[in-house]
């Protein structure tokens, strides 16, 4: 198969990440990178021995030769590069969330329709092993009728930039739109939307909370404004719900991971935290009239699905997923979907806590304005 020519977009430190996933993929080849940075788009050129630099990403857009864009950006920068790079006829891999907010997540989408060209969502959560596990049990009717799901996601002060960690530009409505349930929570609640089939949402309650002390200078240095707590409730249509809990900075010991529960069985998957995965993917069911509590040898899955499945490998990753589909091989995953909807929910936690009730997902829709910044 010929290889993918694939284009890059900021090389901070997701750009280097996607990079290097790159650099691991037969089919991939990166042709250009792209920086208002010249001295880091250089450096990271030579670093991953890449001819083409450039420093406006429409002069990389005119390459015909280009096949995919890889949007590696900050939140309100998604949208405008994302929406050009179709428009010039390119398909495009974004990374995580959609963008700033359900209206720009949206006008994505629909250009991506209108272009005729994928668009794919960094949501790495649906590639993991115990993802795939869950997403069997259900398909075969283990769990029965899904009826509630939690996600959750934890860190125990692991606030960009101020707790040491990345930059100061995660931490702005400026740039990021968002906290914890952008940067995290679009994981976790990714992962849940996935395994319950995609439902529509109908309403979401919400809080957010910035509590919890900081650097005084990095927090003035940082203009840090948005939450480091999000906790929510979604009704779907057709009764299913989900509760959320997502910390950027908590004093607690850990969560529970992410669960599933179901008229005939349930599913607690490990718990994510900022460096570590703990515990095992369970399955709860009643047998006989016995309580049964399993765990599913997920190594060995792998390994047995990995032989016997055709294009298993093409599930490896999100950056794999996206070649192959580019390839041919797959259907792609409906990742802009599923992150639409996970902006659906976040946004309409934000909307809750600003107007102090539920809130519909009509209503949500309708307050959703743009955040894009102009490039």
């Amino acid at each position: 198969m010929s290889k993918i020519r694939i284009g890059i977009v900021g090389v901070g430190l997701i750009g280097i990440t996607h990079l290097k996933n790159y650099a691991q993929i037969e089919h991939a080849e990166v042709v250009a990178v792209c920086d208002i940075n010249e001295q880091a788009v250089r450096h990271v050129a030579d670093q991953f021995q890449i001819k083409d630099i450039y420093t406006d990403f429409r002069e990389m857009l005119k390459r015909a030769d280009i096949d995919a864009i890889d949007v590696c950006l900050h939140n309100n920068f998604h949208a405008p590069v994302t929406i050009e790079a179709l428009e010039a006829g390119k398909h495009v891999y974004c990374e995580k969330p959609i963008a700033g907010t359900y209206y720009d997540g949206n006008t994505m989408l629909e250009t991506a329709k209108a272009c005729n060209k994928m668009l794919h969502i960094q949501l790495n959560t649906l590639y993991k092993k115990e993802t795939k596990a869950a997403k069997v049990l259900i398909e075969e009717g283990s769990l029965g009728k899904l009826y509630h799901a939690r996600s959750t996601g934890f860190r125990r002060r692991g606030r960009p930039f101020v707790d040491g960690y990345g930059t100061k530009f995660f931490n702005r409505k400026e740039t990021a739109a968002g906290g914890a349930l952008l940067d995290m929570g679009v994981y976790h609640i990714a992962q849940m939307l996935y395994l319950l089939d995609l439902p529509k949402v109908k309403s979401v309650s919400g809080k957010v909370y910035q509590e919890m002390d900081m650097d005084e200078a990095r927090r003035i240095e940082s203009e840090f404004d948005v939450e480091e707590l999000g906790v929510g409730f979604i009704r779907f249509e057709g009764g299913a719900t989900l509760d959320l809990i997502e910390a950027w900075s908590i004093h607690m010991g850990g969560f529970e991971g992410s669960s599933m529960m179901g008229s005939k069985g349930g599913i607690r998957l490990p718990s994510y935290s900022t460096i570590s995965q703990t515990g095992a993917l369970s399955f709860h069911t009643t047998m006989a009239d016995m309580d049964m509590d399993s765990t599913v040898n997920l190594d060995d899955m792998e390994l047995r699905w990995g032989r016997l499945k055709a294009d298993y490998d093409a599930y490896s990753s999100s950056q794999h997923h996206w070649i192959a589909a580019l390839q041919g091989r797959v259907p792609l995953l409906p990742t802009a979907e599923i992150a639409l909807q996970t902006m659906l929910i976040s946004e309409g936690v934000y909307l809750s806590d600003r107007l102090g009730r539920e809130v519909t997902a009509g209503e949500i829709i309708a307050y959703s304005e743009s955040t894009n910044v102009k490039l």
